[in-house]
């Protein structure tokens, strides 16, 4: 299936040291996807630091490079976790399939066309996650960050069952069908987010298909391993008593 029409979101959240580094990235992608009509949503999730002004200094001057072309900037000052930022983004999204990704480009977007180049995206009823647990996807990253991966996963799957190998993966496409429907429905705007997206597709009979991808781990990541671990067994276990 050949996707004419993509809404990209970005949830941001104190991005200052790359974000001027990553934006040109993300402004590359109207040439990348040059034969698809591409919206791109920047939801700056209540950042303390710069990223406000640098995204205001560099947004008009993009605006007016690529007028034909569609940026959304969408920012509130309280920090309310990144699945809220893009529950906020993806209902603003007015394109036919919505593409979520991390703007650190641990993923990049352009894992999408390979999608669509080995025909992986045959059905507009699925819903399509990158996973890092795929024998094709090419991965790159730190020892503990794949034992907690691997951790957390087995426990996803003893508390749900979902039979998902990776639920936490920032790259995630969805069809307009569907996909404002599951994010209105979204509770969890913290880490565990993605568990509930998946339970919450899962309960609305829509299939969830797992794609492999190229992942790079990226440093400066707002993840306290330990700590956050930790937080986001609680939250499981929350979630399971609501479902």
């Amino acid at each position: 299936m050949i996707i004419k029409e993509l809404s990209i979101i970005f949830p941001i959240y104190n991005e200052e040291n790359r974000l001027k580094i990553n934006l040109y990235k993300i402004i590359k992608l109207f040439k990348f996807f040059k034969s698809i009509k591409l919206e791109i949503i920047l939801v700056n999730d209540g950042s303390t630091d710069n990223t406000h002004k640098i995204i205001n200094k560099y947004l008009d001057s993009f605006k007016k490079k690529y007028i034909k072309n569609k940026i959304n900037y969408i920012y509130y000052k309280k920090n309310r976790g990144k699945g809220y930022a893009l529950k906020k983004g993806l209902i603003h999204a007015s394109k036919e399939w919505n593409l979520t990704c991390d703007v650190d480009f641990s993923v990049d977007p352009s894992e999408l066309i390979k999608w669509m180049r080995f025909n992986y995206i045959k059905n507009k009823k699925c819903c399509y996650f990158g996973s890092r647990e795929l024998k094709k996807s090419k991965i790159k990253y730190r020892y503990y960050r794949k034992f907690l991966g691997n951790v957390f996963n087995n426990i996803v799957q003893m508390l749900f069952n979902l039979g998902i190998k990776d639920t936490q993966c920032g790259f995630k496409l969805y069809h307009k069908s569907y996909a404002k429907k599951i994010f209105s429905k979204l509770n969890e705007h913290g880490y565990i987010h993605d568990v509930e997206i998946a339970i919450l597709l899962k309960k609305n009979s829509i299939r969830i298909i797992e794609l492999p991808i190229k992942w790079v781990h990226k440093d400066q990541s707002q993840l306290n391993v330990f700590y956050d671990s930790l937080i986001m067994l609680i939250q499981l276990l929350l979630l399971r008593l609501r479902y």
